[in-house]
């Protein structure tokens, strides 16, 4: 447990760290990413930019774990 904990806390650092370079590529601006807006609100829901990232995510655990 104590591994998976910080490995988890390994990939949140290095994608807070890469994050301005993950935005240039467009992640969370992807297609099926929904906003809605109105003059003095917007709401912002990331159903794709949460698959990716979660498909990104298992891989990397899968691969820790092997």
């Amino acid at each position: 447990m104590s591994r998976l904990l910080i490995t988890f806390g390994i990939v949140l650092i290095a994608a807070g760290l890469l994050w301005p370079v993950i935005q240039k590529m467009g992640l969370g601006r992807l297609p099926g990413d929904l906003t809605f807006g109105g003059e003095s609100f917007r709401i912002y829901i990331p159903i794709t930019t949460s698959i990716v990232i979660s498909i990104v995510l298992s891989l990397a655990l899968w691969l820790l774990n092997r």
